[in-house]
Parts: structure tokens; C-alpha cells; sequence
């Protein structure tokens, strides 16, 4: 089965050249110009992945995104001729997993949506029985189904974000740099830089101040990197 890729531009040049270019890599491919449509298709046809403009018509691309994080964990990558990095932080921290400034290449293109595909494909493999990790407050972090909760209450996280919980749970109470939750969560080839792991541990701390009001479960600690509390 191809992988669909849901390319989301304005510019009708710039999708017929990522679009022709991801169909001669074997990638089924769909096209939307503005916010709206993108939105709608990827409810309809649920996408693989999205390659998603940030300056968008009806609804620009950070609040797809941030609709999108609402019920999807889809690999989102942005593609924005922006240069300021404030755009590119509020993406990441909205919950992209990953970044493309324009000019580039189709080559650099093919090779990022590899990395994040990678970077998400599901788990497989013999599942271990002790399956449960439990970290400080009542979280419970389920490998099997990769799923965290807090008592009986379900986090919605993306798959990055499982990835980074689960390895702060498996060290709780070791400080853990950001260069190592970059390499194990994101993957070596990530090249968007430690900021974000800064967005994604904030991300994590919201989801689970809607149950733990003023809980710091995660520390920062300065310098260096992130703890989970014991």
C-alpha cells in the first residue's frame, strides 16, 4: 500500500512540483490551497503525512496544525518561506514534528519525509509483558498501546510525544540532556535543533496540568536538560 501524502500550499506551482515529484518516489499524493480544504481532507482521507505551507487563505497553516493536534497524531512537516525562527518554535510547538524553510530541494524534501515517516512508524514485535511503566502521580504509561494516563484520565499525546515520555519515565530521576531526548525521541537525523525538545516538554506539562493543576512533574534543570520526578 503507498504511503498518502497530503501536500498544502497556496501556490498551485508549488504543489504540482512537490506533487510530481512525490509521485515519481512512489507516493500517492493529495492537494489542498488553503486551510479549509486541508482540514477537511485530512479528516476524509486520512493522510500519512501532511507537508504543510504555514501562510495559507480561510485558515493559516499554524491553526491547521493546531486543529489537526486536536484528534490526529499525523506527522506534520511545515514548509514556509518565512525565515523568522518565533514561526517556526510556535510550529514545533504546536506539535509539528519537523520543519523545511523554502527554497529547497526535492532531494532535502524526500529525505526529511523519510526521517519523520521512520521517526513514527509504529512499533512491531514481541510485546513484553510487563508492558506498564508508572511514573509519579498516578501516571501510567502503557507500551503495548502507547498510551498515558493520569489515574482514569487518557493524555492526548502525539507520537513524539509518547516517545519522549516514555523515555523520561524509563529515567525518572536522572537528568537527561536535550541532546539525548533529541536523538531518542526525534532521531539522529533531526535537524531543527534542541528547541524543540523545549516545546515539546511544553507541550507535555499542559497536558498534564488539566489534571494535575500546578504539578511539576517534569523539571527543568538549568543547563542542562529535563528530569521526570521519581
Amino acid at each position: 500500500m503507498s504511503i498518502r501524502v497530503l501536500v498544502v500550499d497556496d501556490e498551485t506551482a508549488v504543489t504540482d512540483l512537490i506533487g510530481y515529484n512525490l509521485q515519481k518516489a512512489h507516493y500517492e499524493v493529495l492537494t489542498a490551497h488553503d486551510g479549509e480544504t486541508a482540514l477537511q481532507i485530512a479528516h476524509e482521507s486520512a493522510p500519512d503525512l501532511i507537508l504543510l505551507d504555514l501562510m495559507l487563505p480561510k485558515v493559516d497553516g499554524l491553526d491547521v496544525c493546531r486543529e489537526l493536534r486536536k484528534t490526529s497524531d499525523v506527522p506534520i512537516i511545515m514548509i514556509t518561506a518565512r525565515g523568522e525562527e518565533t514561526d517556526r518554535v510556535i510550529g514545533l510547538e504546536l506539535g509539528a514534528d519537523d520543519y523545511l524553510c523554502k527554497p529547497f530541494s526535492m532531494r532535502e524534501l524526500l529525505a526529511r519525509i523519510k526521517a519523520v515517516l521512520r521517526r513514527n512508524k509504529p512499533s512491531s514485535g514481541v510485546v513484553d509483558e510487563a508492558a506498564i511503566l508508572t511514573g509519579p502521580s498516578g501516571l501510567q504509561l502503557d507500551e503495548d498501546t502507547r498510551t498515558v494516563c493520569i489515574g482514569d484520565n487518557l493524555l492526548n499525546l502525539t507520537r513524539l510525544e509518547f516517545d519522549l515520555m516514555q523515555y523520561l519515565v524509563l529515567n525518572a530521576g536522572r537528568v537527561l540532556s536535550r541532546e539525548q531526548l533529541l536523538s531518542q525521541a526525534w532521531g539522529y537525523d533531526f535537524v531543527g535543533g534542541t528547541r524543540a525538545v523545549d516545546s515539546a516538554v511544553k507541550r507535555l506539562r499542559g497536558k498534564i496540568r488539566v489534571y494535575l493543576p500546578g504539578a511539576e512533574l517534569i523539571e527543568t534543570v538549568r543547563g542542562i536538560g529535563y528530569r521526570l520526578k521519581k
